[in-house]
Formats: structure tokens, C-alpha cells, sequence
């Protein structure tokens, strides 16, 4: 159980690191998406930031498995506001995207808490 902790917890770290990392760049198809989803730009730099955030929190939670947890958390209540703007917006072809992300972040925070 506690391989498959690692693994997906550094799995669900790098893809939000990359995550953010697009948004810190402002990469243009992210911009174009915000736009149809009804985000405004100058939220891309705190949403990269609530990204890099968790999953350095999530790497820290290695060895603090508190600050690990509120890391999943945070990133579940992210992804799930994510997913709602895409549906919200009824761009139900991108849907796949953050909900690979909210899967991720609900496998970490569940293979946290079981082996706590």
C-alpha cells in the first residue's frame, strides 16, 4: 500500500507542478480556455500558485503526513471547482481534464489516509 502511496502521490506532484508551471508561463491555450469558461486572466497566477502549492505540500507530506493531507484536500476542493467551471460552461470535451486531475488528488489524499 505504501508504493502505491508514492507513486501517485508523485505522480499527482508533477502534474501540478507542470500544471502550474503553464499557468506561470501563461500559455496561450490555457488563456484561450479561461476564456470560454468564464475565468478572468488575472486569476492564472493564484491558480498556479494554489497548483504549486499543493504539490509541494503533497511531497512535504512524506514526511509530515498532516501538512500531505491538507495538501489532497486542497487539491480535491480545487479540481472539484474545476470541473464544475468546465461544466458550468458546458465545455463537456474538456471535462477529461481536470477530472484526471481530481481523480489524482482523491487517489492521493485516500492512499494518505490509509496508511497513516
Amino acid at each position: 500500500m505504501f508504493a502505491a502511496y508514492v507513486v501517485v502521490t508523485v505522480l499527482t506532484a508533477v502534474a501540478n507542478l507542470a500544471a502550474a508551471v503553464a499557468d506561470f508561463v501563461r500559455v496561450q491555450w490555457i488563456l484561450d480556455n479561461m476564456s470560454r469558461y468564464g475565468i478572468p486572466h488575472s486569476w492564472i497566477l493564484p491558480l498556479g500558485v494554489a497548483k504549486a502549492v499543493g504539490a509541494l505540500g503533497l511531497l512535504v507530506g512524506f514526511a509530515v503526513p498532516a501538512i500531505g493531507v491538507a495538501a489532497a484536500v486542497g487539491l480535491v476542493g480545487y479540481f472539484v471547482r474545476a470541473v464544475g467551471s468546465v461544466t458550468r460552461a458546458r465545455c463537456y470535451a474538456d471535462l477529461r481534464y481536470p477530472a484526471s486531475f481530481l481523480v489524482l488528488a482523491v487517489a492521493a489524499l485516500a492512499l494518505r489516509l490509509a496508511t497513516l
